[in-house]
């Protein structure tokens, strides 16, 4: 059963599910930050309306800084900013910051603990047509293993918004995830969303196994629970937003409770939210876990449903991988 504190989207399971792009929560959230605190300032890598900051620029043009297709140079103003007091929030496609721009975020912007949030937008395969070049798959990983680095990866639009405030509270670097395309609202606005909180989104009776999803995913692991549900196979579904710190605490709970994990995630999984659960686990209470997400390719172009399923991320292949790991319990 849906868990009532999480106050979720009854409608998740509904036919005329809202859909709604995770990046334009991200605008709104600069918006509503800036509202209430004037140092925040804004730049982009000449994608202003792509990553949704033309909301924050309309209204704030004088905190806004168009840097050009120069994501280096991007990161290393922003840091600059992010060490006299202001509070930079920098974004491009992940491909390209934090993907081409890894070396000036690390040593310009971490290696300084500078208070700049890093805004990786059109990450995933889900992005489709534009194909294998422009799919950021391994960005959690390198911006997880950096120093001083909060990763936050929000599942709809509602908890992009969330995240993109919160961050603005955050002192030092933070690393926000966003997708391209028009997703589930899975949240509401009264839904939780404390950063290094994990969420547990759904309940079964007598639950088997724990689902830890993150982002855009998070959708297809509560759809997948309740068809689990009716074939009487109870699961947990966790909504691991926070990447870095991890909430180790419900990560052990859920383990220990239900003897097995599934991890789910528009990624990697060598580097990524899956690993971060691993690792813990293997420190604490070692338990079997399978890993769903990219399995080590590259993706390719295509409609974002039709690479979920290729890629072993749509709802069968979460329930198959419920199956697997019930079978090494």
């Amino acid at each position: 059963m849906l868990n009532k504190e999480a106050k979720l989207n009854t409608k998740v399971f509904d036919t005329d599910v809202l859909l709604v792009p995770i990046r334009n929560g991200y605008g709104n959230g600069l918006v509503a930050a800036a509202e209430n605190n004037k140092d925040i300032v804004v730049l982009c890598a000449d994608l202003t309306e792509s990553t949704r900051s033309h909301l924050f620029a309309a209204k704030f043009p004088e905190r806004f800084f168009q840097m050009g297709v120069a994501e280096q140079n991007l990161a290393a103003v922003a840091s600059g900013m992010g060490i006299s007091g202001k509070i930079p929030f920098i974004s491009s496609y992940a491909v390209f910051s934090p993907g081409r721009n890894w070396e000036q975020i690390r040593t310009t912007i971490s290696y300084n603990d500078s208070n700049v949030k890093i805004v990786g937008s059109h990450a995933g395969i889900s992005v489709g047509p534009d194909g294998a070049t422009h799919q950021a798959v391994e960005d959690i990983a390198t911006m997880r293993v950096m120093a001083n680095m909060t990763v936050l990866v929000p599942c709809d639009a509602n908890e992009a918004e969330k995240a993109t405030e919160a961050a603005a509270k955050i002192w030092g670097p933070v690393y926000i995830r966003l997708a391209r395309e028009a997703t589930p609202v899975v949240t509401t606005k009264e839904t939780r969303f404390n950063p290094g909180q994990a969420e547990i989104f759904w309940e079964s009776r007598k639950p088997e196994v724990a689902i830890v999803a993150c982002g855009t995913l998070v959708y297809n692991a509560l759809v997948a629970a309740k068809e689990l549900d009716k074939e009487g196979i109870g699961t947990i579904v966790v909504n691991n937003h926070t990447i870095k710190p991890m909430d180790e605490d419900t990560i052990l709970r859920v383990a220990r409770r239900t003897g097995a994990i599934v991890s789910v995630e528009e990624h990697q999984v060598a580097g990524g939210m899956g690993s971060a659960v691993a690792e813990i686990l293997a420190r604490r209470s070692p338990t079997p876990q399978e890993f769903v997400g990219m399995q080590g390719v590259f993706g390719e172009s295509g409609e974002p449903g039709e690479l979920l399923r290729k890629y072993g991320m749509d709802v069968k292949s979460i329930k198959r991988a419920v199956e697997k790991v019930m079978r090494r319990k």
